[in-house]
């Protein structure tokens, strides 16, 4: 999200004393559609985009260059990485079939594997969890 963030903040409208960035209006897009899914996960991702926007801006008023280079590390870096663990996993990434839903989910999908990490809303993953076992019953027909 670094390296998309980062050109981003060079493109901006005026609106009085304010400057919107595109970085800004990508963060509260996602947030708003974030919103529709579940709001505690939206609200925590809007402070880490947020958080990520300003890394953004400080990065994107250095030399153009030097902030294209980090740009492009930080966003290649990202996908190497991700690649990576896949590997390890020995699983498809989704990016592989459905790039653009990937790209829309996975911000979410990090802060919601956040929360389950360090144990938080454990009823909402158990709910989850036990949907999931119920459908791959029924499909397997055991159920």
């Amino acid at each position: 999200m670094l390296g998309v963030s980062i050109p981003l903040t060079w493109v901006a409208i005026e609106i009085g004393d304010f400057r919107i960035t595109l970085a800004q209006g990508l963060v509260f897009g996602m947030f708003a559609f974030y919103m529709t899914l579940d709001r505690v996960f939206a609200l925590v991702f809007l402070v880490f985009g947020l958080a990520i926007v300003f890394l953004a801006t400080l990065i994107g008023t250095m030399d153009r260059p030097t902030a294209g280079m980090i740009a492009a590390a930080a966003f290649f870096g990202g996908y190497l990485a991700q690649f990576v663990g896949h590997a390890v996993e020995k699983s498809m990434p989704v990016l592989v079939k459905h790039p653009v839903q990937a790209n829309l989910a996975a911000p979410f999908f990090t802060i919601v594997e956040i929360f389950h990490i360090f144990g938080f809303r454990k009823s909402l993953f158990d709910e989850v969890r036990s949907q999931i076992a119920r459908r791959r019953s029924e499909e397997s027909g055991t159920a």
